[in-house]
């Protein structure tokens, strides 16, 4: 069921969620719907669009066709399906990956496109899973939302055209990006099983990480 969340000085968002009061009860945790800044004063993020997509690259092909929405609804769980299909929002701090802290990739939960990389992952307080960058920038496009009344960057997977959540400019610098993605438009695939699920072209970016990782702490 639709539910929308009333915050002093928020605007109205629409979340899928088991319980408004601990939605309420999170208020910060809005934050995927609004950037910090606009939590104060109810302004849009003033992100950069994305570039428009090249092929997308990494564990899924140019044949690629996207199911029948009956096929989606039959594969995907009923939040999955409400994510990536009818552009809602999942409750913070109730989702899988908001604190995961797994080394790995995640991919398009319908198509398997490569998105973002645990590298890139950082703790944003908010409760949604957020990234300072994307992992394959060529496997996301972005397009203007205007569901609360002012316009958002909104950001969907290249192929698959799943909504997987919006762009804000209140992240970590220098690049001062927060990605925040909803956890049900994406699939972890953790370091030992890129290389069997089709992602061995990522495994050097984590030994790369290993290693870097072992020089700053001698």
């Amino acid at each position: 069921m639709e539910k929308y969340l009333f915050t002093p000085g928020i605007a109205r968002f629409r979340v899928v969620a088991p319980s408004v009061a601990f939605a309420l009860a999170v208020g910060s945790g809005v934050a995927c719907a609004q950037s910090g800044t606009e939590r104060a004063e109810a302004r849009p993020a003033a992100a950069q669009p994305l570039p428009a997509p090249a092929p997308a690259k990494g564990g899924v092909g140019s044949a690629f066709v996207k199911p029948s929405d009956a096929e989606l609804r039959r594969k995907l769980t009923p939040i999955q399906y409400s994510v990536t299909q009818r552009d809602d929002t999942e409750t913070p701090y109730r989702n899988t990956y908001w604190d995961n802290h797994k080394a790995g990739i995640y991919v398009d939960v319908v198509s398997g496109e490569p998105l973002f990389s645990s590298i890139d992952k950082y703790e944003s307080n908010t409760g949604w899973p957020s990234f300072t960058r994307p992992l394959e920038p060529a496997n996301l496009r972005s397009k203007t939302d205007h569901h609360l009344g002012y316009a958002r960057t909104e950001i969907r997977s290249a192929r698959a055209d799943s909504h997987l959540g919006h762009l804000f400019d209140d992240g970590p610098r220098p690049a001062g990006l927060r990605y925040c993605m909803n956890s049900a438009a994406m699939r972890f695939v953790p370091v030992a099983e890129l290389e069997a699920r089709g992602y061995g072209k990522y495994l050097p970016l984590f030994r790369k990480g290993t290693a870097a990782s072992a020089k700053a702490g001698k």
